[in-house]
């Protein structure tokens, strides 16, 4: 028989990070394109379809509105044709983040992350600063310069997207988590892109024994250099929730203050997930739904703030609207796991966390 973690408190954490990172994912994926679904196109299209408050996965419209056009994975990511997740490099990255540390250990080198991505990983699904870092890689640089040569994108998203797994083997040490998390980072990203990391490693990290989604968040700050443009965007998402601001007015100053960078920037998609983290109080439901309604890189940013609150949470206690459709199966491009179960890549993670 599998070895089973000793620890089934740790395992429902982490199964519930794991399972809210992928219904965060799917619930934002239909809308995942900031510049056509920003905030305002989002709740107009969820008026349109009788889905506010938003409380189970978005509905397509029938018949379907040219004004409103979906991703064109819609028909397995929406309300009722759910049946396993879609596959989605927020989830590669975590299984292949997975084997890299079954494979290597916790002193894994920045060379080996790059090594896996050649071996396990397509070339084109990766996206952005990857699939320039990967180029990289294959042309025979070696890190960090394939993080800098021909990127563009060396502050986006993708290695926040990365982060989870450092965090959910390192429960209630967010110090270690962000470090490896930056180990990771430096592959392909610099500056911002690597303190997003590991600031959402940390947050990670701290959810497994923080007592509010603010702690959290505030810890997570920690570890991540306090004059960063990412720090100070979340820092006043924190003060615009203990001046009992409403989320649409910290939206509207996110949007003023960092609204000039690109959807799928790391620093605005920071203050989304922190907003959604904050104003969801700690419920499972508001908070992914809050997260994928604040626009940009919507399915990024769901699977982040989903993966919190479930750590948060626990398994048990995420509804089962989220969790059901999903049937334990998870789709991967990462050659060896496609169709893989969610269970088990928790059990798998849950005895690294043990140590």
């Amino acid at each position: 028989m599998a070895e089973s973690p000793r620890d089934s408190a740790l395992f429902d954490k982490v199964l519930g990070g794991w399972s809210g990172r992928i219904a965060g994912n799917m619930l934002g994926k239909p809308v995942e394109e900031g510049e056509h679904w920003t905030r305002d196109h989002i709740r107009r299209y969820l008026e349109r379809a009788s889905a506010l408050p938003l409380t189970d996965y978005v509905p397509a419209l029938d018949p379907p509105d040219p004004a409103f056009e979906l991703r064109p994975e819609w028909a397995e990511c929406t309300r009722g044709r759910i049946d396993g997740s879609c596959r989605d490099d927020d989830i590669d990255y975590s299984i292949l983040g997975l084997h890299l540390l079954e494979t290597h250990g916790f002193d894994f080198t920045t060379e080996q992350v790059g090594e896996m991505w050649l071996t396990l990983l397509p070339h084109l699904q990766t996206f952005t600063a990857e699939r320039v870092a990967y180029r990289n890689l294959v042309n025979g640089l070696r890190p960090t310069l394939t993080a800098t040569v021909g990127n563009p994108y060396q502050d986006w998203i993708g290695a926040l997207i990365r982060a989870d797994i450092f965090g959910w083997t390192n429960p209630g040490d967010p110090r270690r988590a962000a470090a490896l998390a930056r180990r990771d980072a430096v592959l392909s990203h610099t500056g911002n892109g690597v303190y997003a990391a590991m600031w959402a490693a940390a947050v990670i990290a701290a959810a497994f024994e923080a007592k509010s989604p603010r702690a959290a968040v505030e810890a997570g700050l920690g570890f991540v250099p306090p004059g960063c443009e990412l720090v100070r965007t979340v820092r006043r998402m924190l003060d615009l929730h203990a001046s009992n601001a409403t989320w649409d007015e910290a939206l509207t100053e996110l949007d003023r203050t960092v609204g000039r960078l690109h959807w799928i920037h790391a620093v605005p998609n920071a203050g989304i997930i922190t907003a959604g983290l904050l104003w969801g109080e700690g419920d499972f439901t508001t908070t992914i739904a809050l997260t994928v309604r604040g626009g940009l890189d919507t399915d990024s940013s769901g699977a982040t703030a989903g993966s919190v609150a479930g750590v948060m949470c626990g398994a048990a206690a995420i509804p089962p609207q989220w969790t059901d459709p999903l049937g334990d199966r998870v789709r991967s491009a990462v050659f060896g796991f496609d169709g893989s179960s969610i269970a088990d890549l928790a059990r798998r993670t849950a005895l690294l966390a043990e140590g």
